[in-house]
């Protein structure tokens, strides 16, 4: 029985994961999100116990002899994996290990201006980073930050994290109720991803018991949210999609793409058959581009 590596698990986001827990035994967290699946607890800014890497890495061996066929190898933490002390080195002795296989981290973003942890991310083929709000009263209310951390920083971190980093870097904004699910938030929100220019931008809200008493908002107010952010890919992240296909003729099309890339997903909730039609014969003539952008495919113009 494994200790610390867990799955694999179908991700729509990022394909077949092979999981890593890094704080497998208590949560370990600079947050203490409002939506967060892990049942509340104090915050820390630091990891109290933690695993050493050859105990991780003789795991990971033995996991990807039986997985093999497995997409990336996805740190996480029952908690933040940024607060853990030997990141770097894990994952350079990851890199050495993996071949083929994408190497991903799922943080909350709180420790990204810190430049020990850009280093160590710098590793990373995938980095994750939350974004929830960047209005520190909707920050502070909702993610429920330590004493250290500051909004201010994670802002100008990811920033200049976004300019040294060649890989994909993707924002996961979580929208819940009466918190952060305003035009206004979107709009603030919009300019300052716009700033930093992330690969893509993951759009969701909750979707499994959290630890406090808040509530989703539904998949059209994501939609209808959504519409904000300009230029920078975006994938509502839902269970259950909803398709509303219409018709787009040819400049409706251009002009959608030039205000947003759109991924396969919304193509086939968005556009009906002739719109689609229309779409490949942009495809086919050089006005239209397809892209990947960690591991979703976008429609872009050329």
């Amino acid at each position: 029985m494994s200790n610390f590596i867990f799955g694999p698990v179908q991700s729509r986001r990022f394909g077949l994961s092979l999981g890593i827990d890094l704080s497998p035994y208590k949560k370990q967290c600079n947050f203490d999100c409002l939506y967060c699946e892990l049942k509340g607890a104090k915050t820390v800014d630091a990891m109290q116990t933690f695993p050493a890497i050859q105990e991780i890495m003789d795991e990971l061996k033995t996991a990807l002899e039986k997985f093999s066929d497995i997409d990336v190898i996805t740190i996480t933490a029952n908690g933040e994996p940024t607060l853990y002390p030997y990141l770097k080195e894990l994952a350079q002795q990851i890199n050495a290990l993996k071949n083929d296989k994408k190497l991903l981290i799922l943080s909350n973003g709180a420790l990204i201006a810190d430049k020990n942890v850009q280093e160590a991310l710098l590793e990373f083929d995938i980095v994750k980073l939350s974004l929830d709000s960047v209005t520190p009263k909707i920050f502070k209310k909702l993610d429920r930050a330590h004493k250290s951390v500051d909004l201010g920083h994670i802002i100008n971190g990811m920033k200049e994290f976004a300019r040294i980093f060649k890989n994909e870097l993707v924002l996961e904004t979580l929208v819940v109720k009466n918190i952060n699910d305003t035009r206004d938030d979107f709009l603030s929100l919009n300019r300052v991803v716009n700033e930093i220019k992330p690969s893509r931008i993951d759009l969701g809200t909750i979707d499994r018991p959290s630890a406090y008493k808040v509530l989703p908002v539904s998949f059209e107010t994501l939609e209808i949210l959504s519409r904000e952010i300009e230029h920078i890919p975006l994938v509502i992240i839902k269970r259950n999609r909803v398709k509303n296909q219409k018709k787009f003729d040819s400049n409706e099309i251009i002009e959608l793409l030039c205000r947003r890339p759109q991924s396969t997903d919304d193509i086939e909730d968005l556009f009906d058959k002739t719109s689609k039609v229309r779409l490949n014969g942009l495809l086919n003539e050089g006005v239209v581009d397809i892209v990947s952008k960690a591991g979703i495919i976008f429609y872009k113009i050329s």
